[in-house]
């Protein structure tokens, strides 16, 4: 039982998070803490969060858990201001699609609190945000990866573990950096395709045309591209060489494609085309 929860940043991930633990009757209060007072005013109506404030040393006080569900670039300003007020069984936890920076915040700020800290990465999520677009059943039977520290106290991540089954997802354990790297491939670069997708087709002189006559697998594509663009700047920013790494290689067989066409090289397409569908489907397969 979480006795207190504290969660900073009241959002889809953060919202989402209090109602799976209310509804599976884990968690005994919640208090929101964010820098806007109208999203937390509707955190409290929609009976996501019990109470908050805007005063994060105040939103800790007698929290057995910490969750900052803030976008990146707020993380680090969250754990300076709570660094010297976590009790010393207070866990403290993150959503960051980006590790490693997290990571240099949390021991660059918290100090001897840095045993108390468990990196987490929830693999869920919608293009929309707010707590409007929190729901209960968000994680279940998705993954949540931890990426917990040569410091991290094993009770301290057996909580945050539990937590998160209690919600319904799978919980795994990973390095910070191999984190980094599998994100920049599986989640931050389709996020950059489908931004740079709907860019492009949005500065032709006939866009007004393209997007009318747009079907469902450029709604499905594209659906990412309406995702929070503060939110993605700062997670493209943070894993930077993690991303340029793996859109060097996206360009490479982007190259490719291109050369096929102007070689009219139809052979080639079809071998990219085959491995690609057949790469995705043994991928689907995988998947639990």
């Amino acid at each position: 039982m979480i006795h207190r929860l504290c969660i900073f940043g009241v959002g889809l991930i953060g919202g989402s998070l209090a109602q799976a633990l209310r509804a599976a009757g884990t968690v005994q209060s919640v208090v929101g803490c964010s820098r806007s007072e109208a999203n937390l005013v509707r955190a409290e109506e929609l009976n996501v969060i019990d109470e908050y404030t805007l005063d994060p040393v105040a939103a800790i006080a007698e929290a057995d858990m910490v969750v900052v569900a803030t976008t990146l670039g707020a993380t680090r300003s969250i754990f300076e201001k709570i660094s010297q007020h976590l009790a010393p069984t207070t866990v403290i936890t993150d959503v960051g699609s980006a590790k490693a920076r997290v990571v240099d915040a949390a021991r660059a700020c918290l100090g001897k609190n840095i045993n108390q800290f468990v990196p987490g990465h929830p693999i869920a999520g919608t293009e929309k945000s707010g707590v409007d677009a929190a729901f209960a059943t968000l994680f279940r039977d998705h993954r949540v990866i931890l990426t917990p520290l040569v410091e991290t106290n094993r009770d301290a991540l057996a909580a945050v573990s539990k937590m998160w089954r209690e919600t319904g997802a799978n919980v795994v354990e990973m390095d910070v950096q191999h984190h980094d790297d599998v994100l920049a491939a599986t989640s931050h670069l389709p996020h950059m395709l489908a931004y740079a997708l709907v860019e492009c087709l949005a500065g032709m002189d006939e866009s007004n045309e393209i997007f009318a006559y747009a079907a469902g697998g450029f709604r499905d594509f594209t659906r990412i591209a309406s995702s929070n663009p503060a939110m993605w700047c700062d997670i493209a920013m943070d894993n930077r060489d993690a991303l340029l790494a793996v859109l060097t290689s996206f360009t490479a067989t982007y190259d490719k494609l291109v050369s096929a066409l102007e070689s009219n090289d139809k052979e080639q397409l079809v071998r990219i085309f085959t491995r690609a569908k057949d790469a995705r489907e043994r991928a689907v397969l995988k998947t639990p």
